[in-house]
């Protein structure tokens, strides 16, 4: 599944279960928010990643790359933790 399927998904999920208080919605919404923000800003850096890869493909250089890979890295692990959360959080409700 992808990561906006996950994020639909998810988000529909949690709008149908009507038993949760409403600080568990209102945490789990703040959540998917952040996730889809962070969703774009990965988008972003994967399109300055891809230019980065271009000028280095045609004999350029790309200072600090090293430095950028590893907070991107560490961007993509937040991303993953949070919605793992989510998704551990809708398995624990599950029936």
């Amino acid at each position: 599944m992808s990561v906006a399927g996950f994020l639909a998904y998810a988000g529909l999920a949690m709008a149908r279960n009507r038993s949760r208080t409403a600080v568990a919605i209102a945490t789990e919404q703040d959540v998917l928010t952040e996730l889809f923000a962070m969703r774009r800003q990965l988008g972003w850096a994967g399109s300055n990643l891809n230019q980065a890869a271009k000028i280095l493909n045609s004999g350029g250089d790309v200072p600090h790359l090293a430095q950028v890979m590893a907070d991107v890295h560490r961007a993509a692990d937040a991303v993953r933790s949070a919605a793992d959360k989510v998704a551990n959080r809708q398995s624990d409700e599950a029936p």
